[in-house]
């Protein structure tokens, strides 16, 4: 009887270290699944803000009131092409303007490798006309609605003799508060070319987190 008990008992201690190591095999392999999650996720955020999205800050009053000096932005140019309304941030190293005979020619830009941050108002193929009293802004003729600006286009930088024809490949952009800015409208800015645009704010983490396009309406209804 008391061997029997003793097997018992055996029995039941290598029954209780086998449910006890499966139980520790198991917390391991839960353990490595986590981990390598956590990895996993860690190496994803670290290509995305690395090869798609990336932040950026804005630097000076141009593009007030929809951004502020100091806002924290996320940008991205993963498959981007520009179009008009955009908030784009600009390669300003080098700036584009028309020469006597109405050919494009390259100047300097604000300084080496500057980067500006501005809103495309006018595409390759536009025509784009600005009166600079009345402070109205015409794309292919309609005058724009641009509910998104700061205060009116009054401020000429001498640039360009308006109206002009936007070069295929090129863009031009302004500041949201347009007496204020420096942009195309300056030969220091000009025409911006499509690969000096490096790509397009699409949200404030910081300080006001949220959207940056809840001003604007496609001006030209398209």
């Amino acid at each position: 009887m008391e061997q029997q008990e003793q097997k018992a008992n055996a029995i039941q201690s290598a029954s209780a270290q086998q449910t006890s190591g499966k139980k520790f095999w198991n917390f391991v392999n839960d353990s490595a699944e986590v981990i390598e999650t956590i990895l996993v996720s860690v190496f994803v955020v670290i290509l995305l803000f690395a090869y798609v999205i990336r932040p950026v800050t804005v630097e000076g009053r141009s593009m007030e009131s929809t951004l502020q000096s100091g806002d924290r932005l996320l940008m991205t140019d993963l498959l981007y092409t520009p179009d008009r309304g955009d908030i784009v941030i600009v390669d300003n190293t080098y700036a584009y303007t028309f020469d006597e005979n109405g050919n494009i020619q390259q100047g300097d830009g604000i300084e080496a490798e500057k980067r500006l941050i501005k809103r495309i108002i006018a595409k390759g193929g536009d025509t784009l006309d600005i009166d600079f009293e009345t402070g109205e802004v015409t794309l292919n003729g309609e005058i724009l609605n641009e509910s998104y600006i700061n205060n009116l286009t009054t401020v000429e930088e001498y640039g360009f003799e308006f109206p002009i024809t936007i070069p295929e490949g090129y863009y031009f952009v302004m500041g949201d508060n347009r007496q204020n800015s420096t942009d195309s409208r300056s030969r220091c800015v000009g025409l911006v070319p499509e690969d000096a645009i490096l790509g397009k704010a699409i949200f404030c983490l910081m300080p006001n987190f949220g959207g940056i396009y809840d001003n604007y309406e496609d001006p030209t209804g398209e």
